[in-house]
């Protein structure tokens, strides 16, 4: 249904650009004084069909959601022509900035400082199934400080099927591949010719392929015959801008290839150094107002605390207080233990059964350690008193210039990071694999596990031995110990690569979670899928109704295969967070319950007795306060269920 009488909510200021397919205005838009652009399209000519195409691509476009592609807000009918809402990019267009240069070439760094980022936006639109068929320099756009670059105009875009090709011969003559001078079905390939169009533009400050008339242009690109760029730069970026413009198609890398190239990695991992990095340190010296962030990960507790900010009262000097705590227990620790701290501020922490690590607001990962051994030693004087030695140290991870940490998980010695780019960098122990490298060596950096980097990662989590990982378009990955089925691959072997792994029909991962020999998935309707040991039904997988005890038919000792939970009522009632622990687990439903599940030997799953009871309790026990995630304590034990009331 076309909407009407829309542009009232926009302030037209001026013209901004004409082109084949409408006008382009700078509109103020009334609500929020925010500036946008409106792309008018005439319609007039359009059949009622083709209204209806080109607002359900409208529709599409707008699921596009990356830093690097520009935001679409609404589309409506004005004036007989189709009105499009867009983010506004005030710095340009990128060939503005390079005609500005004259004759002053780039910086290799600056060069790929841009393409870098023009590569994960189409990596984006790809992945939606999207070809953007007039990817140049003129529509990929500028912040305002021409550091951040958002590709924009997919006024001609084409949705594609998983299998199809688009044949119309669309795009702007200098960019368009061979294979569409041919009159040659294409796909994706035709955009990465595209993309090497603009890299060799950065690289030579002028295009590719130019003529003065087509048929002499198309003769140029049917040939490949292009002066090649200056060799100030490096052999790795020249081979590059060649590979993308091989004149077969099925010759030009895929962007996944394109982003684990070295020359790529380095840019990916400096991009945040210039990028957003300064604006976030200024935060840290702000104190927040946020509840606790809910801890990460199994073996030794840690939690971070935020300090509020201290009321303003009459000018008076004062020390200001810290902008966290942390403290941990567990692990030989009999009691919470407030850990040394820098000047920063701890938004997330995750524990293994060595290490502490946490992430500061400015993306620092800050790890906890045992200080060294004969630290603040020597022989004491007469009558001196020992000073305790700390039991832990803090320190910043060294050589990390120029990447943001979002998230960290902990596994037995070995650490997962999540980068704000969607990049996952592992380091420690390379035992089981679990780095995800490909190989069974230690590292003691930060190191990407390159067989992700086509993809953009979400979550990342670590059992004891094994990793889980999922993709912002539901792809799950697994690596790692493989014994018991942890992994969800069907089998129980171990692996050092990331595999893809299956999901039942019908089902997309939200969340993934890991136990110490289990894994668990929280999918978007709310319900839980698990693999791996099974003991003590810690996982619920055993197909048990309420108030009676499994058969032994009914018990299931361990799942290969991701599995729907089979235990009332959590195959029926919908989830809305789960947590492993060693031998048992918890859950709370949507409703405001916490089931308790698995061993109950140590008494952790809240009941007022520790013996074992094989039934569902649908009692319910004395109310307990409830912030945060639940956090499960090693144990070993008897099977027994528990509901709770949870308290807000």
């Amino acid at each position: 249904m076309w909407l009407r009488n829309e542009m009232e909510k926009y302030e037209r200021i001026r013209v901004v650009g004409r082109g084949a397919f409408g006008i382009v205005h700078l509109c103020l838009r009334k609500a929020d004084q925010k500036l946008v652009i409106i792309k008018q399209i005439p319609v007039e000519q359009m059949t009622k069909e083709e209204r209806q195409a080109a607002q359900n691509e409208c529709q599409v476009l707008k699921l596009l959601n990356h830093p690097n592609v520009i935001e679409y807000y609404e589309n409506f009918l004005e004036d007989k022509a189709l009105m499009i809402a867009m983010e506004y990019a005030p710095g340009g267009t990128l060939a503005e900035f390079i005609q500005k240069r004259c004759n002053s070439l780039l910086e290799e760094e600056t060069i790929l400082h841009f393409f870098v980022q023009i590569l994960l936006a189409l990596h984006h639109v790809h992945t939606h199934l999207i070809l953007h068929r007039d990817l140049k320099t003129q529509n990929i756009l500028l912040d305002k400080h021409r550091m951040v670059v958002k590709i924009g105009d997919f006024g001609i875009s084409k949705i594609l099927s998983s299998k199809s090709k688009a044949y119309t011969v669309v795009g702007t003559p200098c960019y368009i591949s061979p294979e569409l001078c041919e009159g040659k079905p294409y796909n994706q390939k035709s955009d990465i010719w595209a993309l090497g169009c603009v890299l060799y533009e950065l690289a030579s400050l002028k295009r590719a392929f130019e003529a003065a008339n087509l048929p002499a242009l198309v003769l140029k690109i049917m040939s490949g015959t292009f002066a090649p760029i200056s060799d100030r730069y490096s052999p790795e970026l020249r081979q590059l801008v060649l590979s993308l413009l091989s004149l077969e198609p099925a010759q030009r890398p895929p962007l996944s290839h394109i982003m684990a190239q070295p020359l790529c990695i380095r840019a990916l991992l400096n991009l945040h150094t210039d990028v957003g990095s300064v604006r976030m340190r200024r935060a840290e010296k702000s104190l927040p107002t946020g509840p606790p962030i809910t801890p990460g990960s199994t073996g030794s507790r840690t939690i971070s605390a935020r300090c509020r900010g201290v009321p303003r009262g009459p000018a008076q000097p004062a020390i200001p207080p810290p902008l966290s705590s942390v403290y941990a227990w567990g692990g030989g620790l009999s009691a919470p233990l407030r850990l040394p701290m820098l000047n920063t501020e701890v938004v997330q922490v995750a524990a293994g059964r060595t290490q502490k690590a946490g992430v500061t607001r400015s993306g620092r990962l800050i790890l906890w350690e045992a200080p060294p051994l004969g630290a603040g030693g020597g022989t004491l004087l007469p009558g001196a008193v020992v000073q305790q030695q700390p039991q832990f140290v803090s320190r910043f991870l060294e050589g990390q210039s120029g990447v943001t940490i979002k998230h960290v998980s902990c596994g037995d010695l070995f650490t997962a990071c999540l980068t704000d780019r969607g990049i996952i960098m592992t380091f420690g122990s390379g035992s089981n694999g679990c780095l995800g490298h490909g190989s069974f060596n230690d590292i003691s950096q930060p190191t990407i596990v390159e067989a992700l980097l086509g993809y953009e990662m979400v979550q990342v989590a670590c059992g004891a031995s094994h990793v889980l990982a999922l993709s912002t378009e539901r792809e799950l990955f697994a690596w790692g110990r493989g014994d018991g089925g942890r992994l969800g691959l069907g089998t129980r072997e171990s692996h050092s690569c990331p595999q893809q792994v299956p999901m039942p029909p019908g089902h997309e991962a939200q969340r993934v979670l890991c136990g110490i020999d289990s894994s668990m998935i929280l999918t978007v309707p709310g319900q839980a899928l698990a693999c791996g040991s099974n003991r003590f039904n810690k996982l619920g997988l055993d197909y048990l109704s309420l108030g009676e005890e499994p058969a032994s038919h009914q018990q299931v000792e361990e799942a290969l295969s991701f599995t729907p939970l089979g235990s009332a009522p959590l195959d029926q009632e919908a989830l809305l967070s789960v947590d492993l622990g060693t031998a048992h687990s918890a859950a709370v439903t949507t409703s405001g319950d916490c089931y308790t599940f698995g061993s109950n030997q140590h008494g952790q799953l809240g009941t007022n007795a520790r013996q074992m009871v094989k039934c569902i309790l649908g009692a319910k026990e004395p109310e307990v306060d409830w912030e945060g995630g639940m956090r499960m304590l090693d144990s070993l034990g008897q099977c027994s269920w528990m509901r709770h009331t949870l308290t807000q």
